[in-house]
């Protein structure tokens, strides 16, 4: 059995699910995938289930019975792989935005180099975003900035959705305890785990928007952000 998985949200991927299943399950590393499907209309599920009957115990399904939110998906999924025993535990997305031949980089930092979170990031070394507008460009970039200076973590891609965790960081931090749902979920994990002291590293990807399908990106999602920051950093102070 292998001991590392890609936990992978769908809500209306039917365009992108099976090239990213396939393409995650072709690397030199045997990883496994756990799908959390949010009973999309498209019927991503159903594809999915075809799918099982040719990869077998590689591939799985949680199917929820409403859109929850990216943050819930990500803390079921989690529960799930930490109750099947996996070490090494991805976030990806399932449009191709994260480069699954990235992977095996976070795996060999967390496995041979022994960091406790890898971050596929795209600040590491400039900007390496393609096919996003300049506006949505300096958004995240500026976010990220501005994460890093209300919460003081030395980590540059802040918002990174690509990421691999050893099994004892998400055993360590409480996961019941994490209040963001949307995008801002991916900076509250990356502040407790910083808290916790975990060793944390980047590792420098490039990010390709989607071509298929569309952006769950909303408003709300932004404005948690902005201003969930910085109530998550007043809150660390009075719990010290």
């Amino acid at each position: 059995m292998s001991n590392a998985i890609v936990i992978i949200p769908t809500y209306n991927e039917i365009e992108n699910i099976e090239a990213i299943i396939r393409a995650v399950c072709s690397q030199p590393v045997e990883f496994h995938i756990l799908v959390v499907e949010d009973n999309s209309p498209d019927l991503t599920a159903n594809q999915v289930k075809l799918l099982q009957k040719e990869f077998g115990n590689r591939l799985f399904l949680m199917e929820r019975n409403n859109k929850q939110g990216l943050g819930t998906a990500y803390i079921d999924g989690f529960k799930w792989c930490l109750n099947k025993n996996y070490e090494y535990i991805f976030e990806m997305d399932a449009d191709f935005s994260h480069d699954p031949n990235d992977l095996v980089k976070l795996f060999n930092a967390c496995y041979i180099d022994g960091f406790d979170m890898s971050i596929g990031s795209r600040y590491i070394k400039g900007v390496n975003v393609v096919n996003w507008p300049m506006s949505r460009v300096l958004l995240s970039y500026c976010a990220s900035i501005y994460v890093r200076v209300i919460t003081g973590m030395p980590i540059r891609d802040t918002t990174a959705g690509f990421v691999c965790y050893k099994r004892k960081v998400l055993e360590t931090l409480n996961l019941d305890g994490i209040k963001f749902v949307g995008y801002a979920f991916q900076i509250e994990m990356k502040f407790k785990a910083y808290l916790k002291k975990f060793k944390i590293v980047e590792i420098p990807v490039i990010f390709t928007d989607r071509t298929k399908g569309k952006s769950k990106m909303t408003g709300s999602i932004i404005y948690e952000a902005v201003f969930g920051v910085f109530k998550m950093k007043l809150n660390s102070l009075f719990k010290k």
